[in-house]
C-alpha cells in the first residue's frame, strides 16, 4: 500500500499507519482506495482483538490532499450535470473507509499527534477511543474551504462533544488545542509525547483485548448501530449538497486562496 502501513508488534493488537504520501499524511487518491481494503485485512486476522490507528512523522494527519485530488474533481466539475453524479457517486466510495473503521468488530484506538485536520478529525471520529499528545491540534476546516462536512464529522461529532460543540466546530473552523479536545471529550487522555501516547495506547488496546472478543465486538455494534444510521443518510445529503456547492464562485475562491496562501473573500455566490 502507498498511504497506509500495518505494524503487528504484539499477538492481539496491531497498528495502521498513516504514511502519506501527501504532506502531513494527507488522504489522497490512493488513501481511499486503500482504506476499505486494509481495515479487511486487519479483520480477517483472527488473533487481533484491537487496532491503533496513527500518523507516521510528526502529524496526525492534514486531511484532504487537495492538490492530489483537484485534478479528478476539476474534471467532474466540468461536465455539467453527469459530473454532479460523478461527485457524489465519490464521495459515497470515500464514506466507505470511515465507515469501515465504524462498523469493524475490532476496537479501533486513534493516537493523533500534531495536527489533525478536516478528514482527520472525521476519521478519529468514527474511532471507538481517541487519545493524543499535549501538542496535538484539531481543526474541522471543511467550512472554510466553502464545502460541507460529508465524511460523518458532523454526524459523529454530537454523539462525542455534544451539539454545542460540535456545531462551534463545524460553523467556525477554527483550530482547538488538546486540552480543550479532552474538555468537551473527543479525546480521553493526554500524553507529554508520542512515545509515551502511544505506550498508553497498547495499554488500552491489551485491557480490551483481555475481554470477550464477541462481547467486544457486540458492545461496539450496539452502541454504534443507532448512531451509523444517522451518518449513512446525513452522508449522503452531504454529498449532495457538495456537488452543487462545488459550483459556488466561494468554492473557487476558497481554492484560489489556499494556492495562493491568503485570506479568501467570500461573496455568498
Amino acid at each position: 500500500m502507498k498511504s497506509l502501513q500495518i505494524h503487528k508488534n504484539t499477538d492481539a493488537v496491531a497498528e495502521l499507519e498513516l504514511i502519506g504520501p501527501g504532506r502531513g499524511n494527507a488522504m489522497g487518491p490512493d488513501f481511499w482506495k486503500e482504506l476499505p481494503g486494509a481495515i479487511a485485512e486487519l479483520e480477517s486476522d483472527q488473533s487481533l482483538r484491537a487496532v491503533i490507528i496513527r500518523g507516521s512523522g510528526e502529524h496526525f494527519s492534514y486531511g484532504l490532499d487537495l492538490p492530489a485530488m483537484a485534478s479528478e474533481m476539476g474534471a467532474m466539475l466540468g461536465d455539467g450535470a453527469p459530473g454532479r453524479c460523478q461527485i457524489i457517486d465519490k464521495a459515497v466510495r470515500m464514506h466507505q473507509g470511515f465507515a469501515a473503521i465504524a462498523a469493524s468488530h475490532l476496537p479501533m484506538i486513534a493516537a493523533i499527534d500534531g495536527w489533525c485536520i478536516g478528514a482527520g478529525i472525521e476519521l478519529i471520529a468514527a474511532c471507538d477511543i481517541r487519545v493524543a499528545t499535549a501538542r496535538a491540534r484539531f481543526a474541522l476546516r471543511e467550512i472554510k474551504v466553502g464545502i460541507v462536512s460529508d465524511l460523518g464529522g458532523i454526524q459523529r461529532l454530537p454523539h462525542l462533544v455534544g451539539e454545542g460543540w460540535a456545531r462551534q466546530i463545524a460553523l467556525t473552523g477554527e483550530d482547538f488545542d488538546a486540552e480543550q479536545a479532552q474538555r468537551i471529550g473527543l479525546i480521553t487522555r493526554i500524553d507529554p509525547n508520542a512515545k509515551h501516547m502511544l505506550e498508553a495506547a497498547y495499554s488500552l488496546a491489551s485491557r480490551i483485548a483481555a475481554n470477550p472478543p464477541l462481547v467486544v465486538a457486540g458492545v461496539k455494534r450496539t452502541m454504534n448501530e443507532r448512531i451509523e444510521a444517522e451518518v449513512a443518510a446525513g452522508n449522503r445529503a452531504a454529498a449532495t449538497r457538495n456537488a452543487l456547492l462545488l459550483q459556488s464562485e466561494d468554492f473557487a475562491e476558497a481554492m484560489r486562496a489556499f494556492m495562493e496562501k491568503r485570506e479568501p473573500k467570500f461573496v455568498g455566490r
